[in-house]
Formats: structure tokens, sequence, C-alpha cells
């Protein structure tokens, strides 16, 4: 070994000596430097509590390498160290606060370490080698340490996030098929307060992603969908498979929420998943409610196919959904209604939809060019059109017009008559 590295190290078991003698004020400086600086680490007594006792083990630990030059392939995560990993997984905290932590913490302590150098070491060659040796060990420290408690971490996170799931896929399953349940217990285990208004969501991949890749997308969706309409708490997520999940919003007092900003927040997100939406409902019959009308809206959804809206919410397309129960009644009653135009053309499709809009103004011919940015003749000749083709007036049994355009407009082929030139 060349003298000055063997110097170094004798200096470096001097600098680890002295130290020692500081281990509480440095294991404190460390735990309130990463408190911090890492706000994900912040918690309650108890897990500050672990996360001191994890500081202290690693600073001791790091402390006998330099003093003993201990080679990396025998060192071990400190037991506290292991067990902080588990508590942040079962908490949720991201593991890159937990790696963040390591990095930020070795920092901080080769501080003190350099200081406590500096003001021990006298030659520059010897200082320098000393240095060398402390960064080098404790980085190896450091790596060696992360590796194990990041491969902890993904293991208990596993375990939990199958544990939780399967116990709120129980709870929620409970609720949903009306068993006596105590409210109290059901909402602390759920996190979730069933005593407010909510709007049930159905979250899914009409392509799903391999190896379950997709849930992360839902679970974003989700969020998205709860930011959008300011929801004063966590939404509950359920995974029903690889490529679907029940949610419930909590909107507190809001009744009311804002369909708008629901469909644009889904618009903004990843356009390979789908959103269908039950009406905001109060309290635990409510919470049933608005998952069954969400389930409703996802029927439609998925007889529209891939050309309808990304969002469907019950409390817009509620009777249309109720429709699909029996597709072939339904399409039977649409051509009854509109006659020839429940056909499946372009030229029915504009006279369609320009009927419904103008239903939709209370017959509104401004109101309606408005809208579909038509000059108003058009407007004029369109309706006397539609009339025509449907064989009386769309103000005759207006009612049933207006909700048999509506399902064309949502069901599309699956309520239109074909086409005489695709028969």
């Amino acid at each position: 070994m060349d003298p000055a590295g063997h110097a170094g190290d004798e200096l470096l078991a001097a600098v680890a000596a002295s130290l020692s003698g500081r281990l509480a004020e440095i294991s404190q400086d460390v735990t309130d430097h990463l408190t911090a600086a890492i706000e994900q680490l912040r918690g309650d007594a108890a897990i500050l509590g672990v996360l001191r006792a994890s500081v202290r083990e690693n600073v001791t630990a790091i402390i006998h390498v330099f003093e003993l030059g201990v080679p990396v392939d025998n060192i071990e995560a400190p037991p506290t160290a292991i067990e902080y990993a588990r508590r942040l997984a079962q908490r949720g905290v991201p593991a890159g606060a937990l790696i963040r932590a390591y990095r930020v913490g070795h920092e901080r302590f080769l501080q003190w370490s350099l200081d406590e150098l500096a003001r021990q070491g006298r030659e520059v060659r010897l200082v320098a080698a000393a240095a060398r040796r402390m960064v080098e060990l404790s980085a190896g420290y450091i790596d060696r340490v992360t590796e194990h408690v990041f491969t902890v971490y993904e293991d208990e996170r596993d375990r939990w996030l199958l544990t939780q799931t399967a116990m709120r896929a129980g709870r929620v399953r409970a609720l949903l098929e009306d068993r006596q349940v105590d409210l109290g217990t059901v909402e602390a285990e759920l996190g979730y307060r069933l005593r407010q208004h909510h709007v049930g969501l159905i979250a899914w991949e009409p392509d799903p992603a391999q190896g379950g890749a997709g849930l992360g997308r839902l679970e974003r969706l989700v969020m998205a969908a709860a930011q959008a309409l300011a929801c004063p708490g966590r939404p509950l997520l359920v995974p029903r498979d690889e490529a679907s999940v029940w949610a419930w919003l909590p909107l507190g007092r809001n009744a009311s929420p804002r369909w708008q900003l629901l469909h644009k927040a889904v618009d903004d997100t990843d356009p390979g998943t789908r959103l269908a939406a039950g009406a905001p409902a109060l309290g635990v019959d409510g919470f049933r409610r608005t998952h069954h009308q969400a389930r409703l809206a996802q029927e439609l959804a998925l007889t529209a196919g891939p050309v309808g809206p990304r969002t469907t919410a019950f409390a817009q397309t509620g009777p249309v959904a109720l429709l699909c129960a029996d597709l072939s009644a339904t399409r039977a009653w649409v051509h009854s209604t509109l006659g020839a135009l429940a056909i499946d053309d372009e030229p029915q499709a504009r006279l369609r939809e320009t009927a419904r809009v103008f239903l939709s103004t209370s017959g509104s011919f401004t109101a309606t060019a408005e809208q579909l940015m038509l000059h108003k003749n058009t407007v004029h000749y369109r309706i006397r059109k539609a009339g025509e083709i449907r064989g009386r007036p769309l103000q005759e049994s207006r009612l049933d017009v207006e909700l048999a355009l509506s399902a064309c407009c949502w069901l599309g082929s699956a309520v239109l008559q074909p086409s005489p030139a695709r028969r």
C-alpha cells in the first residue's frame, strides 16, 4: 500500500473515533436536514421515531466502516433502515423519496466528516488520501444499503397493495350488496368518508397494456378527474382487473359538479383510456346508486364503440343509457319514432344532429345556427326536410323525438337502420 494511503487510513480512523463521540448530535442534525429537505418524510411521531433510529444506525455503521475499512460485499442494511423502508411503503410514500433520503443524508454526513478531517489533518497528502478513502467507503456503503432497502420497499409495497386492495374490494363489495356494516369502521378501513356526496366512476382501457401497466394509467385518470372537480379528499379506487377500476370521487357538499371540467380533464390525459360517471348522490345509498349509474353509462359507451366520446356521464345520458338494456326493442322504437330519419347514412346524420340541437334549444333557429355554425336559412331548410323525411313535424311527440335523436347521437349504428345502399 502507498504510505500516504496507509497513513490516510489511520487519519480516517481517527476522524471516525472523533465522530463516534458526537453520534447523537450528528444523527439529529442529519434527521432534521432530511425532514426539512424532503417533505414526504415528515410524518407522525411514530414514523419520525423510526427515521431517527434508521439515521442513527446508518451513521454508526458508516463510522465503523471508516474505522475498519469494511469491504462493501460484507455490508448489510441496518434493521431499523429496513423497517423504515417498510413503513414508507405501507404509507404510500414514493420510492424516490426513500432513495433521495440516502443521497441527501450521505451529503450531510460527509460535511461533518470533512469538517472533522480538516480539523485533524495537517499534511495535504494525508488529508487528500483520507478524503478519497472517505468518499469511496461511504459511497460504497450508500450504494449497497440503498439497493437493499429499495428491494425491501418494493416487496413490501407489492404485499401491502395486494392486502389493501383485497381489503378494500371486500368492504366495497359489502357496501354494494347492501350488507349491514358499521359505517365508522368501514370509513376508517377504506380511508374514505361515506356520509357525503359522491360520483361513481368506472375507468378502463379498451386496449389493455401488457403486464397490468394500465392500472397506473387508470389511477392517473381518476386523479385527474378528482382534481378537475376540486374534490376535497382522495378518491376511493378499487382495481377490478388489469384493465379497469371502480372509483368514487368525494364531493363533500357539492351536488352539482361541472361536467365540462371532467370532460376536459379526461380529454387532456392518456388517450388510451375511457371513463364512465354516475350522477352525484348522497350517503351510502348514493354510493351504490352512483356506481350503478356509472355501470349503465359504461354499457352505453361500450355499445357506442370507439366513435363515442371518451367520457360518458349518466347525468347527461341517463335515459339513453337505460335504453341499452334492450337494443333490439330500442332500435325498433327509434325507427317508429323517427321513420326514415333513422337511416344510417351521412345526409340523415346531418339532419338528425340539426334536429337534435334545434329541439334542445327550444326550437330556436338562431341558437341552432350559432351552435352548429350554420346559416340560419340552412337550419330552416334542414328542419323542414327532417320533418318531411320523418313523415310528420318534429314537434309532434316532441319528447319521444328528442330521446330518439339522443339515442342516435350516442349509440349510432347500434340503433339505426342500415342504409339501402349498404343492404
